[in-house]
């Protein structure tokens, strides 16, 4: 602290000598009242003792030259701060440390004050200046306690990185390098995960759950959700304004599977062949995942299944598509297709007999039947309009 608001400048300079005779006893005064309230500290007493001599001294000699420049290496309250951190504690215990510093400290004032017949001015000033010396170095914890956090947050996040490229990689052919990955990254490996392939946004996303693992920054980015029970639901809620599409849940060797058929869906949804809600379930498109897991060879099978209809105009080819579709999948009469396509049942039964001229006898043959709703299905698919 330095200016006009430094306290410290208004101490008579030539109590800093006197003070300076003070710093040892009052150093070991601090730490077994410190000592006594907080017991956990009895195991670094050496850290803790340093860090006391240390403000004492620092303290001193501010008052005795309020100018000078601090010593950037002198960072012991820092490093407390950082301790506290990496001890897996909160700073309760650091400040608490603190506030009992200052009321032993004051109490030696006081003391010292009456010794040497200091006027009522010169011990309020010293008062502040004690005072405003412990913020300064409450504050310095803070900032190494702060900076220790984000730095295992980084490094955290980075083993997390790490994580997540050996399980979308081939994570069966080193299984046991996932492994120690996941436990560096602090991650429960789970039985089972679902990946969730997002289209790129520049939507905010808010908090996820602490256990998904997130990589926003590829190309095509993913989320890696360890037992997925009802992802959709949270998803909505945590990246408005993203298009997302969840995976197959599979056991964590089979990660590239999930994550390849969640962006497959995506795909099929850009592409229009799948609604464009805003979070799709590979679970709830099995079907079309499986009739579309290669494109040339269901347009092939199209073709080739549906080659009697070739020679049809084009109203007649979707009149008749349409019709051998429903009654397939239908197995029922006229009737029942009829209110499906919501035509007259007459209209069915001719149509039907036009499929059969087409058809013949592969209408009635069940190995054929299947070839050929597997085909009008491919067909429809395949269609992006």
């Amino acid at each position: 602290m330095t200016g006009l608001d430094d306290p410290s400048r208004s101490v008579p300079r030539e109590l800093a000598p006197l003070l300076r005779m003070e710093v040892a006893p009052v150093a070991v005064g601090i730490f077994e009242a410190i000592e006594k309230s907080i017991p956990e500290y009895s195991e670094f007493r050496e850290n803790v003792v340093d860090g006391i001599r240390q403000a004492l001294v620092k303290f001193v000699d501010h008052i005795a030259a309020p100018d000078s420049e601090p010593d950037p290496h002198d960072d012991i309250h820092r490093k407390l701060g950082a301790w506290e951190f990496k001890s897996g504690r909160s700073l309760d215990s650091l400040q608490a440390a603190y506030r009992i510093g200052a009321r032993v400290a004051w109490r030696h004032v006081c003391g010292f004050a009456e010794q040497r017949a200091l006027s009522l001015r010169e011990m309020s000033v010293l008062g502040e200046a004690m005072i405003a010396h412990v913020d300064e170095l409450v504050s310095l914890s803070v900032e190494g306690y702060a900076a220790a956090q984000a730095s295992a947050a980084g490094t955290l996040e980075r083993r997390r990185r790490k994580l997540m490229e050996l399980l979308v990689g081939d994570p069966a052919g080193n299984w046991q390098a996932v492994l120690d990955a996941a436990h560096a990254a602090a991650w429960p490996m789970p039985e089972r995960l679902a990946a969730v392939a997002l289209e790129p946004s520049a939507a905010h996303a808010d908090d996820l759950p602490p256990d998904v693992l997130v990589d926003f920054e590829d190309a095509t980015p993913y989320l890696l959700v360890p037992n997925p029970a009802e992802v959709g639901r949270w998803l909505r809620r945590a990246l408005p304004g993203w298009r997302a599409a969840v995976g197959v849940p599979v056991a964590p060797q089979d990660t590239p599977r999930s994550l390849a058929s969640a962006r497959r869906v995506l795909v099929l949804a850009q592409d229009g062949v799948l609604p464009g809600r805003p979070v799709l379930d590979c679970a709830d498109h099995l079907v079309e995942l499986t009739v579309l897991a290669d494109e040339f060879l269901a347009r092939q099978l199209a073709r080739k299944a549906l080659a009697p209809l070739a020679p049809l105009t084009d109203r007649q080819r979707t009149k008749l598509a349409e019709t051998l579709l429903v009654w397939l999948s239908a197995r029922g009469g006229a009737p029942e297709v009829a209110a499906r396509l919501q035509v007259h049942p007459q209209t069915v039964r001719y149509r039907v007999n036009q499929l059969d001229e087409l058809f013949g006898d592969r209408m009635h043959d069940a190995e054929q039947r299947f070839t050929l709703e597997l085909a009008l299905r491919a067909h429809y698919l395949l269609r992006r309009d």
